[in-house]
């Protein structure tokens, strides 16, 4: 089906921060198959890990005990300081999961039509329950009627869930990206994280975060809220977890990890042998090689190789982000910069219009990050001069 606009090149294999062609032409990526691969393509630690499962075991489904999920499960939790854990096979499952999780403790406090808080530029996926807590009406158009109980709010307007707690009697949690990925790479204030973490212990609400873009080392972190002060009840990630086999998981803490029982909630895929060892080869890696701190100082270089790059830092309104989530907003709509870029022989991306959106792999060196925040400068001074010649 005709659901995705693609850009017109195959790629044949990948190595570290590179993919290649079918014609063997190279391309850096910035991407990362939109925070995907994480320690970029080919990864010897994850593919002995995967080619060592194949070996043994593919599936056999959650109805038996699984030693690989147990140990990732328990790998993970103690990583995000979370007590238990479902797995499915994406983010979009995992917020899923988070929503049905939320909605039944709020049934479990007597409540009949449980409502979930969430913010203007949110993304959280493009199944039903999902699209609906997402803002936008350009992808949920022609999707109606979309799953009700959410509640919009502005987005670090604390006031405004304030005002809205005080007029749904039935508000069981708050859901929110601490970093808006689709949104335009937007990190949300950390006073007001700390102000929703305080407000949701007062009301009895869940504090949900998603991050499935901003999770496993992208920011600095393991996790983003690790950097802020802030732990949510509930926590999602997926993307980077498996650096390319697709494995989402939503984590609880206290209550809310008691919340879904046996027979409430399932997954054929969701966890599996396969997905299991690849993750826990992602989770030693990240950890052996120090890559959360490593993508603090990638980040600064990148963005510092941006500004110093770039002809005329007036086409620049800002540059927004942490560690290696970047995004960089100009002053005018780019949607067209990707396709410059790619003849260039880079891999980027740009969301909400005006807005170039970086996920470099972890494993970058200095001097690959160096050329792609030379690569973005080059892109944007040629697309200033196509302006100019329009």
């Amino acid at each position: 089906m005709k659901t995705y606009s693609r850009l017109p090149v195959n790629f044949s294999h990948g190595q570290g921060s590179y993919l290649y062609d079918s014609k063997g032409r190279s391309y850096l990526d910035g991407l990362c198959g939109i925070s995907v691969t994480n320690l970029g393509h080919a990864h010897p630690a994850v593919t002995l890990a995967i080619k060592k499962q194949a070996e043994s075991l593919l599936h056999t489904s959650n109805l038996y005990e699984i030693d690989g999920q147990e140990l990732l499960a328990s790998q993970l939790a103690d990583i995000a300081g979370m007590d238990k854990i479902f797995f499915a096979n994406s983010g979009a499952e995992a917020n899923e999961a988070a929503i049905k999780l939320a909605r039944m403790h709020g049934h479990q406090r007597g409540f009949k039509n449980p409502e979930i808080i969430v913010l203007e530029g949110a993304f959280h996926g493009r199944t039903l329950a999902t699209l609906s807590a997402t803002d936008g009406n350009k992808i949920q158009t022609g999707f109606a009627p979309l799953v009700p109980g959410f509640i919009r709010t502005k987005r670090n307007d604390f006031n405004e869930i304030v005002e809205k707690l005080e007029s749904h009697s039935e508000v069981v949690a708050i859901l929110l990206e601490p970093i808006q990925g689709e949104g335009g790479i937007i990190p949300l204030n950390m006073n007001y994280l700390k102000q929703l973490r305080e407000l949701c212990d007062e009301k009895n609400c869940l504090l949900i975060f998603d991050e499935v873009q901003s999770g496993n080392g992208r920011t600095g972190n393991y996790f983003a809220y690790q950097g802020l002060g802030v732990v949510p009840d509930i926590v999602t990630t997926a993307k980077g977890l498996a650096n390319g086999v697709p494995i989402g998981a939503c984590l609880a803490k206290g209550s809310a990890a008691e919340v879904l029982t046996i027979g409430k909630h399932g997954s054929t895929f969701g966890g599996n042998p396969l997905a299991c060892a690849a993750a826990m080869a992602v989770l030693e890696t990240i950890k052996n090689e120090e890559l959360c701190s490593r993508s603090t100082e990638l980040g600064k270089i990148i963005r510092d190789s941006i500004v110093n790059s770039v002809n005329d830092l007036g086409m620049i309104k800002e540059i927004r982000g942490k560690g290696l989530m970047i995004g960089v907003e100009l002053n005018n709509e780019c949607n067209d910069l990707v396709s410059y870029a790619l003849n260039d022989g880079l891999l980027i991306n740009v969301t909400s219009e005006k807005t170039i959106r970086l996920l470099p792999p972890l494993i970058m060196t200095d001097e690959e990050g160096l050329a792609l925040g030379r690569a973005v400068g080059t892109a944007i001074n040629n697309f200033q001069t196509l302006i100019e010649d329009f």
